[in-house]
């Protein structure tokens, strides 16, 4: 998609948490949209489908900006295991994308 870039964020997910198992960390990873911020697709290193299917729901469609309105959301709607790491995976890929794009172009 022309004028989207992909970047990922990360955290440490709970030691007893299958994904800890299997990856070592939880991964987030997301398409987003340089000229709106708003995430187009979205995907993680979930162990359930129908988990990756809801955090696709509650990010998708969203602005990365307003990280403190997402991490609200999860909070809110997420409960699983690994709550505390899709937010701090959500605050770490916001984090990297306002880095981004206060970057002087190459």
């Amino acid at each position: 998609m022309p004028g989207t870039i992909y970047l990922t964020g990360e955290a440490k997910s709970p030691t007893n948490n299958p994904i800890t198992t299997q990856w070592g960390l939880f991964f987030i990873g997301l398409v987003v949209d340089t000229e709106t911020h708003v995430i187009r697709s979205a995907d993680c290193t979930a162990t359930l489908t129908l988990t990756v299917e809801f955090v696709r729901e509650l990010l998708v469609g969203r602005s990365l900006l307003e990280d403190d309105a997402l991490v609200g959301t999860i909070t809110e709607r997420y409960h699983g295991s690994s709550q505390r790491a899709l937010a701090t995976a959500v605050r770490n890929a916001a984090a990297k994308y306002r880095d981004l794009s206060a970057a002087p172009p190459a």
